[in-house]
């Protein structure tokens, strides 16, 4: 079927985050919301009817997991990624941002230095730091608006002998896909250093222009014995609120420890709707993924353009993968605080500040979130232009 993904949809006091709770984080509600990580975009018409079959039933009980549940995620990870997981290592979790958490608590001590490269989506500090352990941190380097990662550093980051390296792949928030021989390189120096790997794969099926995900477990070798891969559907099909991710691990000895802490609070079952959305989504969602990802690529090349033509003291590379458009808003000249408040205040726009994906590596950065309706893109860009044409003069 086909799919209009230009339908403006009302998501206000619908107890939607993006914008029910943009007031308390910005201090305004009259902004055009383009921050949390999720989609202004209705998911796939299978998930919906899955779900709505399931609540004719009437009956919202305790539920099992088929076995077919976890065979649909490797599966769909074979089919676009090569890659086939044994479905008996897979472990339902809450989410991707718990399972982290949940693997820096059992697989390191108080104290320990926990290795991840920023700019880096923020929860990884909070994954880090709230369990009483310590980011070690490896600053990517930029050039143009692309990035790569300094090998010599990351080694000498290692030779610290971190138990964990927290790997973001594809990497938010700079859209960056990484390439096979880099994951090899990182992989082999993990396994030289003794540190475990625990990739973040949550964005690895919204490639964009042609780039593929290559999971680092699919190395194979010492590297996929060395590596916990967490991945979810949610991100994909834009249903976070469902709170469902599979945790795909090497071996029964680590399942065993990182199930020991959820067994002790009882929680091992999805909720009866992620149960079905997420197997609907694997076995019929491609459809719709091939119809969202022309409809991203549309709105990135319509930003790109933009930014060029009218507001060139915004520039930002062509993203390889993800919704997320990582902005260099440096030729505002705006330090500090006078970054977002300007965003805020002038444009009218709800966008994350670059800062908090890293506070050297993220300033006079913000992220914007594109996975909405092009009039949505339109509005914003147009606030952002008068604001910057106001502030520049023109």
């Amino acid at each position: 079927m086909q799919y209009d993904f230009n339908k403006p949809i009302d998501r206000w006091d619908n107890n939607a985050v993006k914008y029910d709770e943009m007031e308390q984080k910005y201090g305004r509600r009259d902004l055009v919301p383009m921050w949390i990580a999720d989609m202004d975009l209705c998911t796939a018409q299978p998930i919906m009817d899955a779900m709505d079959a399931r609540n004719r039933q009437g009956m919202f009980g305790y539920t099992s997991r088929p076995d077919s549940y976890f065979e649909s995620v490797c599966q769909w990870q074979e089919k676009h990624n090569g890659w086939r997981p044994d479905p008996a290592r897979c472990i339902f979790s809450l989410g991707v941002v718990p399972a982290i958490c949940t693997c820096v608590r059992e697989f390191s001590q108080p104290g320990d230095e926990i290795l991840f490269l920023t700019p880096v989506y923020g929860e990884f500090f909070d994954s880090v730091e709230n369990w009483d352990r310590k980011p070690l941190t490896v600053s990517l380097i930029e050039q143009d608006n692309h990035y790569t990662l300094d090998f010599d550093a990351f080694e000498e980051a290692l030779k610290r002998r971190p138990p964990l390296f927290i790997l973001c792949h594809p990497h938010n928030p700079v859209g960056k896909v990484w390439s096979e021989e880099e994951l090899r390189r990182m992989g082999e120096l993990c396994v030289k250093y003794g540190t475990l790997i625990i990739s973040d794969e949550i964005h690895s099926d919204l490639m964009l222009f042609g780039n593929k995900h290559i999971p680092i477990a699919s190395l194979g070798g010492k590297i996929a014995e060395n590596t916990i891969t967490c991945t979810s559907a949610t991100k994909t099909f834009n249903l976070a609120g469902l709170q469902a991710a599979t945790i795909i691990f090497p071996n029964q000895e680590l399942i065993a420890k990182y199930q020991k802490f959820w067994k002790s609070l009882d929680v091992h079952r999805n909720n009866c709707f992620s149960l079905v959305a997420v197997e609907a989504a694997f076995r019929h969602g491609e459809e719709w993924l091939t119809q969202l990802l022309a409809h991203l690529e549309s709105n990135v090349l319509y930003v790109e353009g933009f930014l060029r033509e009218n507001i060139p003291e915004i520039t930002m590379a062509r993203p390889e993968c993800t919704y997320l458009l990582w902005l260099n808003c440096k030729g505002l000249n705006l330090p500090g605080d006078a970054l977002p408040n300007f965003m805020v205040e002038k444009a009218r726009l709800a966008l994350n500040d670059g800062r908090a994906f890293g506070k050297e590596d993220g300033e006079g950065y913000m992220r914007m979130n594109i996975a909405c309706p092009r009039s949505t893109v339109e509005k914003a860009l147009s606030q952002l232009k008068q604001a910057v044409d106001q502030h520049m003069g023109r």
